[in-house]
């Protein structure tokens, strides 16, 4: 066990950088997630665990051969974790390789899904439902430190998948999107099972590429008076209906 003592040394300034950066956590493949339930998860079903940080007074449970394990001070804990009451560990893990995904029917797709908390619930209902998730470029991080708390460690268990707009559009699997149109279909009448669900962001919807190479289009029936849902919410209904 290491110990460090300064917030100036050079791999708590390396966490930092991955905590604040996107892009410096794929230029460095590596992620930082926060706490000892996700600690859990991730031993339970990732295998590419590289540090752990503890702070004083705190135990670890086993961990992989070749981990880096440093302690901290309480103090240097505090400034360095993001939640308001630190558990007391924080860990990086080997951020995963794409993989050229599959666009197929029965597949949620989430189009621009940009706050990470929306984006780590879906993850996480996913997750539960066994409903394959892809992500076109424009969505959150699902490795920053809020995707990841969302997400329960969900993302340990199933890695989201990326697939490029040109791709899927050429792909020919049939697309539902889901959009507020007079002519939408109750998805209570519709097989979700034999099209590519598009969940859109939560300021602009669906994009209007999906929205033109759409099939169908999908509605959730709700009260006249209310305009949308959250879009975690209505992506949880989705799956609902697709499971």
């Amino acid at each position: 066990m290491e110990r460090i003592t300064s917030s100036q040394n050079p791999l708590l300034r390396h966490i930092r950088k991955l905590q604040s950066s996107r892009a410096y956590r794929e230029e460095q493949r590596e992620f930082v997630a926060d706490g000892f339930k996700l600690l859990d998860e991730a031993l339970k079903w990732y295998p590419k665990i590289k540090t752990v940080i503890v702070s004083e007074r705190q135990a670890l449970p086993a961990l992989p051969d070749g981990t880096r394990c440093v302690q901290i001070p309480e103090s240097l804990m505090q400034s360095l974790s993001d939640m308001k009451t630190p558990q007391g560990v924080l860990f990086t893990c080997e951020l995963p390789k794409q993989k050229d995904a599959q666009v197929s029917a029965g597949m949620l797709l989430l189009d621009r899904i940009q706050d990470p908390g929306n984006l780590g619930t879906i993850l996480r209902t996913a997750d539960a439902f066994g409903i394959p998730v892809a992500m076109t470029n424009g969505c959150a991080d699902p490795y920053s430190e809020k995707t990841l708390r969302a997400s329960m460690g969900a993302v340990f268990r199933t890695a989201p998948k990326q697939i490029a707009l040109e791709r899927i559009l050429s792909s020919g699997v049939p697309i539902a999107a889901t959009a507020l149109t007079p002519h939408a279909s109750d998805i209570s009448e519709v097989n979700l099972k034999d099209y590519l669900v598009v969940i859109g962001s939560e300021g602009q919807g669906v994009c209007p590429e999906f929205l033109t190479a759409s099939d169908i289009q999908i509605i959730i029936p709700m009260q006249p008076r209310c305009e949308s849902l959250n879009a975690a919410i209505a992506a949880a209904i989705v799956m609902w209906q697709m499971r």
